[in-house]
C-alpha cells in the first residue's frame, strides 16, 4: 500500500508521525510524507520521499507570533497558518492517488486529506496523538474556558463549538466545498474525525475510551519516537551529564520563542535548590544573558536518551513530552500554555506524577516549591516507576501500525 502521512505542527506532532511513518516502510509499504518545509532535512535523511506543505517562512510567522501560546487566540492562529498549505495538501492526495491506490494518514487539521476523501474517495485515517480533540459528555477533556460540573462543561462546550470555533473553521472552509460541488461541514468537531478510521495514540489507561467518542476508534499507546535516538549523546552533553547528582531539564516546547520568563525562573530555582539545569531550546535568544557554570543549555538532545539521567522534567505540558518523562519515570511539572496542555496537566495531576503551575503564575519562588514537593515526593515517585513500567515495551508505533494494516485489509469504506 501507498500511505500519504501529512501533518501540521511544530515537532511534537511531526515526530509520531514520522515514526509510524518509518515502521509502515519496513513493512514493506511505500510511504510519502507531507509536513511544513523546515523538517524536510529530518524526513528525507531518513529517505523518504518528501512533500511540502508551507515554507519556512510560514513556520517561522507562526511560531513567532505569541498568539501561538495564547489559551483562546491559538486555535485561531494556527488554523489561519495553515490555510494556504491546506490545498496543498488537496493537491497531492489528488496526484498520488492518480497513481494507484493510497490510504492518507493525518491529524485533525488534515482538512485538505479529507476533502481529497470527500471529493475522491481516498480513505483518510485521522490520527489523534491527545485526548483533548475527543470531546465526550461522560468525562470531558480539559480545555480552556471549560469549567465546573458535567453538566456546565457540556454547555460551555457546545457554546464555544457554536459562537466561537466554528465561525473561524467553516466559512472558508465550506466556500472551498462549494467550489467542488460538496455539502457543507456544520460541525468541524464532528468532521475532523475521519469515518474511515480515527487512530488514537495513548493507552487506555491515560484516556479510557468512551462510550460517546466516534465510531471506527483504534487507541493504541504513546509513539515515544525521537530524532537521533538511536544515536550516542554528543561528548558535550555527556561531559555535563557525568559532573554530578542527577540534574533538573527543562524545555518550553521546541516552537516556543516567547520563553524568557520560564528560563529565568528555571535559572533561580536551580539556584536556590543548589540542583545543576540543562536547558533545551533552539532559540537562545530567550535565556538570560549569562548562565551559571551549574546550567548548560542545548538546541536539541533526544528525550529518551536524556530524561533517564535526570531528576525531573520541567516543561510546557506537551503530550510528546509528557510522555516521555513518563517513559523515564521522573516526576514532572507542567507550565500549561494552550492547545492540548491543560488537559494534560489535568491527567499528570490525575496520576499522580508531578503538578502544574499556570503560565502566569510561574515564577522562581513557585518553581522551587513545586520542585521540592515533587522531586522529593515518595508517592510520586512511586507512581512514575508505576507508570514507567508500563510503558518498557514501547511498542505504541508497532501497535498502532498494525491497527492500520488491519483497518486497510478490511476495504474502502466505513467501519461497521
Amino acid at each position: 500500500m501507498h500511505y500519504i502521512c501529512s501533518t501540521f505542527g511544530s515537532a511534537g506532532d511531526v515526530f509520531p508521525v514520522l515514526g509510524l511513518a518509518l515502521d509502515l516502510r519496513r513493512r514493506g509499504h511505500h510511504v510519502t510524507f507531507a509536513t511544513n518545509e523546515h523538517f524536510r532535512a529530518v524526513i528525507e535523511s531518513h529517505g523518504l520521499p518528501f512533500e511540502p506543505l508551507g515554507t519556512e517562512a510560514d513556520y517561522d510567522a507562526c511560531i513567532r507570533n505569541p498568539d501561538l501560546w495564547h489559551p483562546r487566540r491559538a486555535f485561531t492562529h494556527v488554523l489561519q497558518s495553515m490555510q494556504p498549505a491546506m490545498r496543498r495538501q488537496y493537491e497531492i492526495h489528488a496526484d498520488l492517488a492518480r497513481t494507484g491506490p493510497v490510504v492518507a494518514i493525518t491529524n485533525c487539521f488534515g482538512f485538505g486529506a479529507l476533502m481529497a476523501q470527500d471529493q475522491l474517495n481516498v480513505p483518510v485515517i485521522t490520527l489523534h496523538l491527545q485526548p483533548v480533540v475527543l470531546w465526550s459528555d461522560r468525562d470531558p477533556p480539559k480545555l480552556p474556558g471549560v469549567f465546573g460540573p458535567c453538566w456546565l462543561q457540556r454547555i460551555l462546550y457546545r457554546v464555544g463549538i457554536r459562537y466561537f470555533v466554528n465561525p473561524v473553521v467553516l466559512p472558508s472552509l465550506n466556500r472551498w466545498r462549494d467550489e467542488l460541488g460538496l455539502p457543507p461541514v456544520r460541525d468541524i468537531t464532528k468532521w475532523w474525525h475521519s469515518q474511515f478510521g480515527v487512530l488514537c495514540m495513548f493507552p487506555d489507561w491515560y484516556c479510557p475510551p468512551q462510550a460517546d467518542w466516534p465510531p471506527g476508534i483504534m487507541q493504541t499507546d504513546f509513539p515515544l519516537w525521537n530524532h537521533k535516538a538511536d544515536e550516542q549523546l554528543t561528548p558535550e552533553v555527556e561531559s555535563f551529564l557525568r559532573r554530578g547528582d542527577p540534574l533538573i531539564a527543562f524545555t518550553p516546547g521546541s516552537a516556543n520563542l516567547h520563553g524568557r520568563q520560564f528560563f529565568a525562573s528555571a535559572v533561580e530555582a536551580c539556584q536556590a535548590l543548589g540542583r545543576r539545569g540543562i536547558f533545551l531550546t533552539q532559540f537562545p535568544e530567550q535565556l538570560p544573558s549569562q548562565l551559571p557554570d551549574s546550567v548548560a543549555h542545548f538546541d536539541y538532545v533526544p528525550l529518551d536518551l536524556l530524561l533517564p539521567r535526570t531528576a525531573g522534567f520541567v516543561h510546557h505540558g506537551g503530550i510528546g513530552s509528557m510522555s516521555q518523562a513518563m517513559l523515564a519515570g521522573i516526576p514532572q511539572i507542567l507550565m500549561p500554555l494552550a492547545h492540548d496542555q491543560f488537559d494534560n496537566a489535568a491527567r499528570i495531576r490525575r496520576l499522580g506524577l508531578g503538578t502544574a503551575i499556570p503560565s502566569h503564575n510561574f515564577t522562581g519562588p513557585r518553581l522551587i516549591k513545586a520542585l521540592t514537593s515533587v522531586i522529593d515526593s515518595p508517592t510520586i515517585t512511586n507512581s512514575c516507576r508505576d507508570v514507567a513500567a508500563r510503558l518498557v515495551k514501547r511498542d505504541g508505533i508497532q501497535r498502532s501500525a498494525d491497527a492500520i494494516e488491519a483497518r486497510v485489509a478490511m476495504g474502502i469504506g466505513p467501519p461497521a
